[in-house]
């Protein structure tokens, strides 16, 4: 994949409205380190809180962020199937949108995953 991003981040969301902006801001700093190409995915899993909207937000400020509105809540393993199909990048990892994962160790992850 010469064109494409080498890294993408797949973000299932069930009403993290709350959440989001903070987790976009930290993955964010962290993917900017990586000195790589990258693209993050959001999928709304069918949110009802407003998620919808501060995912739309974020794609409109970068177009390395997109996103994926389902229409009704399917589930987490729905929503992570639903990214994996869209994804662009050579390598792919997932990130709970509740801030459970941390996202500064996406570097150290990607590190050992591409060899370094």
């Amino acid at each position: 994949m010469s064109d494409g991003p080498r890294l993408s981040v797949v973000i299932p969301a069930y009403n993290e409205a709350e959440s989001l902006p903070e987790l976009h801001r930290e993955v964010l700093a962290a993917m900017t380190t990586l000195g790589i190409t990258w693209e993050i995915l959001y999928i709304d899993d069918g949110s009802r809180d407003g998620t919808d909207k501060v995912i739309a937000t974020l794609c409109a400020t970068d177009p390395r962020v997109k996103g994926i509105l389902l229409h009704r809540n399917f589930g987490k393993s729905a929503a992570l199937a639903t990214g994996f199909k869209a994804v662009q990048g050579e390598y792919v990892c997932t990130m709970d949108a509740d801030l459970q994962d941390d996202p500064a160790e996406l570097p150290r992850m990607f590190e050992a995953i591409d060899g370094g």
